[in-house]
């Protein structure tokens, strides 16, 4: 594609070139001609007054020698006979052939006639005895002067304009090329086996669109395998019971030769299973560490939990505000790592703001990092720096909770950071600068242990709120359906917006719950 652009480029800019240098190279030809025998007029014309006066030779050939301005024997006069003159006479230099003085005369006005090296203009002039013809010779170098200079400067423009032209369409090619090239590299590799590949969505917007759908594809790929992984691990676990309980009555069988070919068929079946799970495990973090390396979208992760949470903060009466989350933007961290960010975040809002705080959350995407914003119109943060370093908020006021070293982690995996301040909404904002080309390095710092623990538990204890509801909500159900007999109604299908609220409640509960254990621990 690349050298057909260039060679497009060039066939055209030639022919505009042409089309254009070679009809004005013939124009320069024309007005270095014309400008020469504008000359010799203007010389002729010098000879006239005299020849209107006088045609005595002495007076005549002073006027011609005067009237010289190249070098001599260009001006010539061919006066006819009468007067002074009983023959005709011959003054100055004569080039022309009788025959073109002759028809100049019968002509009588200038004319041009071809002579060796060059050209004679011949011009009437009345005198006493006559008409007189005034000869100006225009020699060759002449008629062609500044032409070569000028064709010279037009085949250089020309010759830029072809080069600039290529220039230009190489780039533009090179633009082209180089996305549909990566494109192409990333399908190999990613048939190769390597699922943490990613394509840059830059380019043209075809290209932009196809490097779109080929991260998502790989993305989903991903899942696939490790869902598919995870199942494997599953499944061979589950075949470890039935494998026990057929090993002890293997054992029962007694010392018979089939006996002892039962338990080995049996152990082996155990080792066959056993290296089917480890190596389903080996795999699927494989696949987990491939997918924290391809990175995700991080507006649609940011469209998905904000659609999770919109529901709650409907039933709270919140305004909600989502911008720059309506194109593709790619961040270097695993997809589940960016949702519990933000979801310790706009925890966070509900649990530390009051009903009916607005709250917004923006991403930015710039040239070497991409900067989320979660602000909100609460009562903010008295002490933001305390906040970072303890690495929970100060009280009842504020945003901000245990959930920042979980934000503060992910955004220094990628050499990025973590800043609270003053947001446009008049309370708190939360800025997670996520470094597109950073240095992944690990994070340590006191209590780590304390704080992974911390998440774990309150991650069990949403798990474990959230199925207690559902299953009194099932218990609910069951006893409204046992009691309403044969001929009662089925009860309509569950609402999923309600599901939204309940999930999200029971995260809230559960991080409070957590925060408030805590609390009770450090004091």
């Amino acid at each position: 594609m690349r050298w057909a652009l260039v060679k497009v480029a060039l066939a055209v800019t030639t022919m505009v070139v042409v089309a254009f240098a070679v009809p004005l190279g013939l124009v320069v030809k024309e007005m270095a001609r014309d400008r020469a025998f504008s000359n010799a007029e203007r010389q002729a014309a010098t000879i006239g007054p005299v020849l209107a006066i006088t045609t005595d030779r002495a007076q005549l050939e002073r006027a011609v020698a005067s009237a010289e301005t190249g070098p001599g024997g260009r001006i010539g006069v061919h006066v006819p006979a009468g007067g002074k003159h009983p023959a005709p006479a011959e003054i100055g230099s004569r080039h022309a052939a009788p025959a073109d003085v002759t028809a100049a005369l019968d002509l009588g006005r200038a004319s041009i006639a071809p002579v060796p090296g060059g050209s004679s203009l011949l011009q009437p002039t009345a005198v006493a005895s006559g008409i007189a013809v005034v000869e100006v010779f225009v020699p060759d170098a002449e008629l062609t002067n500044g032409v070569t200079t000028s064709w010279v400067v037009l085949a250089a423009v020309g010759l830029g304009l072809v080069i600039g032209s290529v220039a230009v369409a190489d780039r533009l090619g090179t633009r082209m090329v180089r996305p549909a090239e990566r494109l192409a590299r990333a399908a190999r590799d990613l048939g190769r086996g390597r699922l943490g590949v990613r394509v840059p969505e830059d380019g043209p917007r075809e290209l932009r669109l196809a490097a779109s759908a080929f991260n998502s594809m790989a993305d989903q790929v991903v899942q696939l395998l490790a869902n598919e992984r995870e199942l494997a691990a599953d499944l061979s676990h589950r075949l470890r019971t039935p494998l026990t309980v057929l090993r002890l009555n293997a054992a029962s069988l007694g010392d018979t030769q089939a006996a002892d070919q039962t338990r080995s068929a049996v152990a082996q079946l155990e080792r066959e299973v056993d290296q089917i799970i480890r190596t389903a495990r080996e795999q699927k973090a494989q696949t987990r560490q491939a997918a924290a390396a391809a990175g995700c979208d991080a507006a649609e992760v940011i469209r998905e939990r904000m659609a999770f949470w919109s529901a709650l903060a409907e039933d709270e009466g919140r305004t909600v505000r989502i911008a720059g989350a309506d194109r593709p933007v790619r961040v270097p961290v695993a997809r589940p790592e960016l949702a519990a960010a933000l979801d310790a975040m706009l925890g966070n809002v509900f649990r530390h703001t009051p009903e009916g705080t607005a709250f917004a959350v923006d991403v930015h995407n710039a040239e070497d990092a991409v900067i989320v914003l979660v602000s909100d119109a609460g009562p903010g943060i008295a002490d933001p720096d305390a906040a970072l370093r303890r690495g929970h908020g100060g009280g009842g006021d504020g945003s901000t909770g245990l959930g920042l070293d979980i934000v503060r982690r992910l955004a220094e995996s990628t050499g990025g950071d973590v800043r609270l301040g003053r947001s446009v909404l008049g309370g708190t904002e939360v800025r997670v600068w996520l470094a597109l080309d950073g240095p992944v390095r690990p994070v340590r710092r006191r209590g780590h242990r304390l704080r992974r623990t911390l998440g774990t538990r309150r991650r069990r204890a949403a798990a474990r709120t959230g199925s207690r509801a559902e299953s009194r909500a099932e218990s609910d159900a069951h006893s409204r359906t046992e009691s309403s007999g044969a001929g009662a109604r089925a009860d309509s299908p569950a609402d999923p917006r309600a599901d939204a609220r309940a999930g999200a409640r029971a995260v809230e509960q559960a991080d409070a719950h957590t925060d408030a254990r805590t609390t009770t621990h450090g004091a």
